[in-house]
């Protein structure tokens, strides 16, 4: 019988820190840490009780030279994030002690995990179904407290628990249309076709709302591609930096000062922006600044919200006209800059140039800038974060998921409406199981288990 094979890697950011961590999970982590740990009561590592941690240190066994001072945690299976044995060896956060105790590790019979192995594992064994594996990724790169709430929640199970409940309900009506389809011929209750699509209805309208979740899950997930444009010395590299409340961006009197896109990411409202600053939209001087303006225009395309800066203390000109005539409008955001230059006039700006009410800042002074944030939060989604109690898709794959499964119930419940045969609204109702089950991993998922843990870093 084929062993399932002791992986092995360095879990923590390689770099200069306080701690490092070495990971191992398989049958012969515990015995392979234990050929090179020397714990300080001397008590053997293989005797140790689960889930506790050893103090001692780790030492080359060919050279006898210590290696580091360590802390060991061994979990033993069933129970650990693997349902594997586990040893954690946490050591001095240095390069090259962490790099030598997994080179120990794996001269000693463990193989180098490959990105994601150890959750991979945690799915395989059972432990967690495909869309908590999946959320696992979401968790470590969320960038604000709702995205964490939402990914934490996946993990936690509130998405396979829908999908689950949603699969039962369609087995039973399979299973009804089946048994009236095979015993057609016995004393048995007829199927009614109404009251059967009335159900299959409902479940097709809750995975209607799942999908209408996945806006809201993938702005918590990947934020918003928002660019700022206009033409040179608006202040846009001044509205990212006041935004950041850092500076980023060289601000300068000279126009054309940026030449290329800046990119940062910010919480608004708890709602991740990942902000780009743009170079200015003018006819290019230089070749240089050719690259910065086209890269710019192709920013303002590809951006989900475009905040289109204005100088409110100069009037405008044919820059300002030709931003508005290229603009794709419905994303846009109308912001008019130096309102501290205005002295207490109304800006010089026409205003009535621009299709919607701008909000009125000045970068500079940082007037304005909650105005400005909640017209974002406004216009992102709705005014406010919705709830996030219940689930929320978060993963195209899963949409994309729902939409097939959303499309059969659309067919089967068509199907009952106009008399179709019952054995091709069971392959329907089937199509759409099978959908639904490919987002937890019941079904048809080893040709995606390469693609969705190459996102993992290794160690994880």
């Amino acid at each position: 019988m084929h062993q399932v094979p002791t992986i092995a890697a360095i879990s923590t950011p390689l770099g200069v820190g306080a701690i490092g961590i070495v990971r191992m999970t398989g049958p012969e982590a515990i015995s392979i840490c234990a050929q090179v740990f020397r714990s300080a009561s001397g008590s053997p590592l293989d005797r140790a009780a689960t889930h506790r941690l050893c103090y001692g240190a780790v030492q080359d066994p060919a050279s006898g030279n210590l290696v580091d001072e360590v802390l060991v945690g061994i979990m033993r299976a069933p129970q650990t994030y693997t349902r594997e044995d586990i040893v954690e060896v946490n050591c001095h956060g240095g390069p090259v002690a962490q790099q030598k105790i997994l080179s120990l590790f794996l001269e000693r019979g463990a193989q180098l995990a490959s990105p994601g192995e150890f959750t991979r594992r945690a799915f395989l064994n059972g432990r967690i179904d495909l869309a908590q594996a999946e959320s696992v990724v979401q968790i470590i790169s969320a960038k604000t407290e709702a995205g964490l709430r939402v990914a934490l929640a996946q993990l936690d199970g509130s998405l396979s628990g829908e999908i689950g409940e949603l699969r039962q309900t369609i087995l039973r009506e399979m299973a009804a249309m089946e048994a009236d389809i095979d015993f057609s011929d016995e004393d048995i209750e007829e199927l009614d076709r109404g009251q059967t699509g009335e159900r299959l209805e409902q479940i097709r309208s809750r995975l209607e709302e799942l999908i209408d979740s996945a806006f809201v899950g993938r702005v918590l997930s990947q934020g918003v591609r928002t660019a700022i444009v206009g033409k040179p010395n608006v202040g846009k590299s001044s509205l990212l930096n006041s935004l950041l409340m850092r500076e980023r961006a060289i601000v300068t009197e000279i126009p054309g000062t940026t030449r290329d896109t800046i990119e940062e990411i910010i919480n608004v409202k708890g709602i991740p922006l990942q902000l780009i600053d743009t170079a200015g939209l003018r006819p290019a001087t230089d070749e240089v600044e050719q690259v910065g303006v086209e890269r710019s225009r192709r920013a303002m395309q590809e951006a989900d919200l475009i905040l289109c800066l204005f100088d409110g203390s100069e009037p405008e000109d044919d820059h300002d006209r030709a931003l508005l005539t290229s603009l794709p409008k419905d994303r846009a955001i109308f912001v008019i800059n130096k309102c501290d230059r205005f002295r207490g006039q109304s800006p010089r700006f026409n205003r009535g140039l621009l299709p919607s009410e701008p909000v009125i800042i000045s970068a500079m002074t940082r007037q304005g800038l909650n105005k400005l944030k909640e017209k974002i939060t406004g216009v992102v989604l709705g005014g406010s974060l919705p709830p996030l109690e219940g689930p929320i898709v978060t993963h195209e794959r899963h949409r994309l998921l729902l939409e097939s499964a959303r499309e059969s119930l659309s067919r089967a419940c068509q199907g009952l409406r106009v008399g179709l045969g019952e054995e091709l609204i069971a392959e329907e109702l089937r199509a759409a199981l099978a959908a639904l089950g490919e987002i937890t991993g019941e079904e048809n998922v080893d040709d995606l288990l390469e693609t969705i843990f190459r996102e993992f870093c290794i160690g994880k």
